[in-house]
């Protein structure tokens, strides 16, 4: 039998209804001839419900209790979306993680997917069964823990099934209709995309567009796992939503393909640190194992051996890498003045692919930027991506000015 993954978000699966109203258009694929695969989030809001609760209780925790608590609310969405089904006569069964096994790395709160071993539930398709409901999100360490994929992890989980399996597609179910040129909630020019290739996802994903989890398009990419993004609210249509591909599939290339934004962005700065060599080691490595997620890094010139190290991360892991940095200062790792940190900042990036291929797209957006009086506090660079950090509060004003100036609102 051919295999379709489906993977619904949590809005898709919020209530009974919904799940029902999903469950629907499930059993549709089956009728169709399919074996499906159905990967499901936490109900809308139960994670954060969850995540929050162990912040309450422990605000430095220890990660492997962490996943523990806050992988339960896909375990309760695989086992009502599998009893509806039953309900509609569809033979299908909840599988959580450790059953499959979903065999993941031991780095608690961000675990990285080793292998999903296919014979379990191969067996269980040649038995009968027509569906299997996975709970997205969660796997188990090699001492036998419960991890979880971080957040949007049951993305990433749908897309190596896919892969796993050698599906004839992936189709991740969400609240929105595909992918958009930006954010429409902010621009309202906002254009939906056909396609979009990998890298531009990919791209746009790492720079804060909250479509798809970046580490589910690396996978896509890696595996060449022909991926659709459609909402769960609009009709069954099968050349509905935006197919994510490789570039060779695209006929024309945008040299801009959209502007993303991240709003919960801190800067961090350590002043007068010793310049010499293996400093950045002493800095970035406790923030690695402190699980800080750090992104944009820029040194300034060194003067008289001492220099300023500037770097970015969300907002919600100030504290941990404060501790982090202090930590290693304590222990004579490393030697700094002070450290700063700002919290009132976002970043905002353009992508496309066209970038290589024409010049001025950083002196486009840099004078846009400047026209509307917005200062630039750090930037960086990728082949098909340029992002800057700004104050907060121009954050939308940025978006709408260069999703503006670039045209994105037309297509081709």
């Amino acid at each position: 039998m051919p295999l379709l993954v489906m993977k619904f978000g949590g809005t898709s699966v919020a209530t009974p209804d919904r799940i029902r109203r999903v469950a629907k258009r499930v059993g549709v694929e089956v009728s169709k001839g399919y074996d499906v695969i159905v990967i499901v989030s936490a109900m809308a809001g139960e994670t954060n419900k969850l995540v929050g609760l162990v912040n309450e209780t422990s605000p430095l925790f220890d990660a492997r209790e962490y996943d523990a608590v806050v992988s339960s609310g896909e375990n309760v969405t695989a086992g009502l979306m599998a009893l509806t089904l039953q309900e509609m006569d569809v033979p299908a069964r909840s599988w959580q993680g450790w059953q499959v096994p979903l065999r993941t790395t031991d780095i608690h709160a961000a675990a990285r997917i080793v292998e999903i071993p296919t014979e379990n539930i191969t067996a269980k398709f040649a038995e009968g069964m027509q569906v299997a409901v996975i709970a997205g999100f969660q796997g188990i360490a090699p001492d036998g823990r419960i991890t979880t994929l971080g957040r949007g992890g049951s993305d990433t989980t749908a897309v190596a099934f896919a892969a796993a399996f050698d599906a004839e597609r992936c189709d991740i179910y969400t609240d929105v209709d595909g992918v958009y040129t930006t954010d429409p909630r902010i621009c309202e020019k906002a254009r939906k995309l056909d396609k979009i290739a990998f890298e531009e996802m990919l791209e746009l994903a790492s720079a804060g567009a909250k479509v798809l989890q970046t580490r589910s398009v690396e996978l896509a990419m890696r595996y060449n796992v022909k991926l659709r993004v459609l909402s769960s609210f609009d009709e069954m249509d099968d050349a509905a939503g935006t197919l994510v591909c490789g570039e060779e599939e695209i006929m024309e290339l945008n040299v801009v393909s959209g502007v993303a934004y991240s709003r919960d962005e801190a800067k961090m700065t350590l002043i007068s640190v010793a310049d010499r060599p293996g400093i950045a080691a002493a800095i970035f490595g406790p923030l690695s194992t402190a699980g800080v997620n750090v992104d944009m890094i820029v040194q300034n010139i060194s003067e008289e051996g001492r220099t300023d190290m500037t770097f970015s991360c969300p907002t919600d892991q100030v504290k941990r890498a404060e501790k982090a940095i202090s930590d290693a200062k304590a222990s004579g790792a490393i030697n700094y003045h002070d450290i700063v940190a700002d919290t009132g900042v976002a970043k905002v990036s353009v992508v496309g692919i066209g970038m290589r291929s024409h010049a001025g797209v950083a002196a486009k957006m840099f004078k846009v930027l400047s026209d509307e009086g917005i200062n630039i506090k750090v930037i960086t660079t990728s082949e098909i991506k340029i992002s800057v950090l700004i104050d907060r509060k121009y954050m939308e004003l940025a978006v709408q000015a260069l999703h503006d100036a670039f045209e994105l609102e037309k297509a081709g």
